[in-house]
């Protein structure tokens, strides 16, 4: 008994002693794993400046008082800072008059978040994104707007080169193509109908870019084309150009001729926005139904309220519809006609020019209806 007890008292202890010790090495390992992983994301001062000093975009640290902290070389050339001029510890309205930056510093300390600010700097187009820190610090992006607008500018002049390009030889294919009609043979006739609806479709695609491009080319305050006329009578001309579409397929016209809607406007211009959303209206309408229209006045607006009565719109046509070349789903389109796909969106540009905008919803009653805005008041 003596001997049994002695024996199992020593393997309890040789059992703790080999727990403890498988403890000690799981611990351990512990221990390493966790100052490696420490340690892999300890980031000293030295190299954040090193990677700060490298960057392409501007950087400036403000301390508390405003004073410049730490400032990039490319910060001080943006900013046109003379490279033997030493501005670390000045005050930044003491090295640079840019009241707009103080007043976004100030703005980003109590409201917390990201600021942006845009201004000109000695005739360069500047920009800069101010982020509060903890202790009262301030990061201040800085970044040159010239490239991008550079960019922006070579975009659309290649847009509407390349449109101007394509519609001289369209142009030539379509009378080509009507020849062609009368020559071939009876078996080869859907082959040049299927050829002359493709070039339809171009010509429209061309038409429709060389449109939009200038509409953004034209400045907003330009009235020069504007007279006096009324949102019912473009209404009425608007669907007149759609009337016979819409015969075949039994859609009517509901319009609300309670209030008339005079302004002054681009008469060429916002008649193709009324035939724009009337034709979209129409395109998503079922048969023998129909679209309803009215007029009416909203604070210092004229509102153009259209309403379908087909399967209303989608998150994503409510977020993208009035981008380019945007087209929703097909299977919600009850008409086998084909746009460009920039309709809505020079419908936009003509509402911005004209100190507007179009907005999309989904009518309670069911149905997709677009609501175009316009000033009752002339442009001043």
């Amino acid at each position: 008994m003596v001997i049994s007890a002695a024996l199992g008292f020593a393997a309890g202890i040789g059992i703790t002693l080999l727990l403890q010790r498988r403890r000690r090495v799981l611990a351990s390992k512990r221990t390493s794993k966790r100052t490696f992983k420490d340690r892999s994301i300890v980031l000293n001062a030295p190299q954040l400046l090193a990677w700060i000093d490298a960057a392409t975009q501007g950087w400036m640290i403000l301390a508390p008082d405003h004073s410049i902290a730490y400032i990039n070389d490319r910060a001080e050339r943006l900013l046109h800072i003379p490279s033997n001029r030493l501005v670390r510890g000045m005050k930044l309205r003491d090295v640079l008059d840019i009241p707009v930056l103080e007043e976004l510093i100030f703005s980003s300390r109590y409201q917390l978040r990201s600021q942006r600010c845009e201004w000109d700097q000695q005739g360069t187009p500047l920009e800069a994104v101010v982020l509060p820190g903890s202790d009262e610090c301030w990061l201040v992006l800085i970044q040159s707007r010239q490239s991008l607008e550079a960019q922006q500018q070579q975009q659309e002049r290649w847009v509407s080169d390349v449109a101007h390009e394509l519609k001289t030889p369209l142009t030539a294919l379509m009378l080509v193509s009507d020849r062609l009609e009368l020559a071939v043979k009876e078996d080869d006739t859907a082959l040049v109908q299927r050829l002359q609806k493709e070039l339809r479709r171009l010509q429209l695609l061309v038409e429709d870019l060389l449109e939009l491009s200038r509409l953004e080319n034209s400045l907003p305050q330009d009235d020069s084309e504007h007279v006096p006329l009324t949102l019912e009578d473009l209404v009425d001309s608007a669907w007149g150009s759609i009337g016979p579409i819409a015969e075949e397929r039994r859609v009517t016209l509901q319009l609300d001729r309670s209030e008339s809607g005079p302004l002054r406007g681009d008469q060429r211009r916002l008649h193709r926005a009324v035939l724009n959303l009337l034709d979209n209206a129409l395109r998503y309408s079922p048969d023998e139904s129909s679209i309803d229209v009215s007029v009416r006045q909203s604070g210092g607006w004229w509102l153009l309220s259209i309403r379908d009565h087909g399967p209303g719109l989608s998150e994503a046509d409510l977020t993208r519809m009035f981008q380019r070349f945007y087209r929703g789903d097909p299977s919600r389109t009850r008409s086998n006609r084909s746009g460009s796909g920039l309709g809505l969106a020079i419908v936009q540009q003509i509402a911005v020019n004209h100190g507007g905008r179009i907005e999309a919803r989904n009518h309670p009653a069911g149905g997709a209806c677009m609501d175009l805005l316009v000033p009752r008041e002339p442009l001043q």
